[in-house]
């Protein structure tokens, strides 16, 4: 059996439909449209202590719109920038972009001054908006950019008062957050939703294959590049993801997702999508490095939903005030981003009574690819492919593999991006003429129809003419019960070529190399053996968790 033959007959199996319809939605507009009209009063978004129904979303991302069409030079098709952590602002202003008809340019709240220099100068942007906080950088940029156009925001700006001055007032001088700053013509968002509000906007009717997103990749290979994403890639991802919840308790209007996973990712800023397109109520938090402000969210809205990725899955679990929560209202964890080993997934099954569903997908793919279904659960795999995906695993001449043959992983759906922004060599790189996607991941298809990542094409070791991949590594070292986290890597080496070094975050303060090497050698055979393991107090991460194997590499 052939394996898209496989990969459709598992999602038979788990009762996932092979491919989704047409959709009732033109663009990411509508999907907000239909979710006001049928859940208007009902809680859309939380954040910092305080809610937003659907109506408020709806009022405010259209005065927002407003203010831009009125007030601003910018034309449909133009470029803003979004610089925000997980805020109320965040989907206020991103849908009131896309209702004015521009291109939303997500931009990490935490990037230096060069990378913001580059990414406002690749896209094109003419617009940013911005937290207070992080103004003193911005106003570095925004000189050497196009950018004409700057609004800034503070934490609460959102928020009824007093809470929004007490937050505010609290960041500004108690915590001393917001860093002195002067950006010639800035205008306060609160000013520009004011001055929205007096007049209506003019919706813009997106077709499909408008562009909505440039989502830039992480750079972790060269120069960060700017993923085309259309309003039907991510309307189609959107319902191919949906599909999903079909195999488990899924209430639209009902559930409530925790999220502190940044928005500006991809994988955050799907589900918050696909949340609201259910009626659903998002719970954002601002710093999921913060594991006290997840743990009050927790307690606070006590989510039926959470997604995470594999190291916050371990900080949390080795978090005391974590471990006592009431989980009896968690009905699904999604993990997604990084590799989850099986540690962390036995670990938060054991303190939460829930197993992690892990999924796959790339910035390029708008971003899911495969998820695995609640009901035929295998951990160890990514999933089954979402509907209206194709999958094939080819070899380095390009040569289609069979079940159980490890290969690069290449798909095509409605949800594989247009292209890289104005670098049409870097696209023809990954992108054939006929949709097909080269993800750069190894991957293979179990004889379930399951995929199965293997590893990073770039992370790959070899040793000796054999490969060896970090994420098997990994998952045996942190297996052991004196291991918190760690990374596996490879190091020049005179005689194999390449050797495996391993960096170890510990657990067990007592645990040393040799007893390490032990535990490896009964799990590992002879080539795949770390000839070094180095300790850490921690490991270099990038803003949402993702352990960044490339600076270990070069330290």
């Amino acid at each position: 059996m052939s394996v898209q033959s496989l990969v459709d007959q598992a999602r038979l199996l788990a009762g996932i439909p092979q491919e989704i319809g047409p959709s009732e939605y033109p663009g990411i507009n509508a999907l907000l449209a239909a979710a006001v009209l049928r859940y208007g009063p009902s809680p859309a978004l939380s954040a910092l202590g305080h809610t937003m129904d659907f109506q408020t979303l709806d009022r405010l991302s259209a005065a927002f719109a407003s203010w831009l069409q009125r007030h601003t030079d910018l034309q449909p098709g133009d470029r803003i920038a979004i610089q925000l952590p997980n805020l109320l602002q965040y989907p206020v202003v991103f849908l009131g972009a896309l209702r004015a008809g521009l291109v939303v340019v997500n931009t990490n709240p935490l990037y230096t001054a060069r990378e913001m220099e580059h990414q406002f100068l690749d896209s094109g942007a003419k617009a940013l908006v911005v937290l207070a906080n992080m103004a003193s950088v911005a106003q570095t940029v925004i000189p050497k950019t196009g950018i004409r156009h700057v609004v800034v925001t503070e934490l609460a700006d959102l928020h009824p008062q007093p809470l929004r001055s007490l937050i505010n007032l609290a960041a500004r001088y108690v915590k001393k957050l917001v860093p002195t700053w002067h950006i010639p013509g800035a205008v306060p968002l609160r000013r520009a939703l004011q001055m929205g509000a007096a007049a209506p906007h003019r919706e813009a009717a997106p077709v499909a294959s408008d562009l909505a997103v440039l989502q830039y990749t992480g750079g972790t290979t060269g120069v960060s590049k700017g993923a085309m994403l259309s309003h039907g890639n991510v309307v189609a991802n959107v319902q191919q993801s949906a599909s999903l919840f079909v195999t488990y308790d899924f209430h639209d209007g009902a559930e409530r997702l925790l999220l502190p996973l940044p928005l500006y990712h991809i994988y955050a800023f799907n589900a918050c999508l696909g949340m609201i397109s259910r009626g659903c109520h998002t719970v954002l938090v601002p710093n999921p490095r913060d594991l006290a402000s997840v743990v009050k969210a927790f307690r606070r809205y006590r989510p039926t939903g959470f997604a995470g990725l594999n190291t916050l899955f371990v900080a949390l679990c080795n978090d005391e005030a974590f471990c006592a929560l009431d989980f009896s209202e968690l009905k699904l964890t999604m993990s997604g981003g990084m590799a989850l080993t099986m540690a962390a997934a036995e670990r938060w099954r054991q303190v939460t009574g829930v197993e992690i569903v892990e999924g796959y997908g790339m910035t390029e793919t708008s971003p899911v690819i495969s998820v695995n279904p609640v009901n035929a659960n295998r951990l160890g795999t990514i999933g089954v492919a979402v509907p209206s995906t194709g999958v094939r695993i080819l070899d380095d001449e390009g040569r289609e593999l069979s079940a159980g043959e490890p290969g690069e992983l290449v798909v095509r759906g409605p949800q594989v991006m247009q292209g890289y922004w104005q670098r049409p060599d870097e696209t023809a790189k990954v992108l054939d003429a006929d949709g097909w996607l080269c993800t750069g991941d190894i991957a293979l298809v179990t004889p379930e129809g399951y995929l199965r990542i293997v590893d990073r094409k770039k992370d790959m070791i070899v040793v000796s003419g054999f490969n060896v991949y970090p994420n098997e590594i990994e998952d045996v070292v942190a297996a052991h019960p004196g291991v918190l986290e760690c990374a596996a890597v490879g190091v020049p080496d005179e005689r194999s070529g390449e050797s495996v070094r391993v960096f170890v975050v510990r657990r067990d303060p007592a645990l040393s190399e040799d007893a390490l090497r032990q535990h490896c050698r009964a799990n590992l055979t002879g080539y795949k053996m770390p000839r070094q393991f180095i300790f850490r107090d921690s490991l270099p991460k990038s803003n949402v968790g993702k352990i960044l194997r490339r600076e270990l590499r070069d330290s």
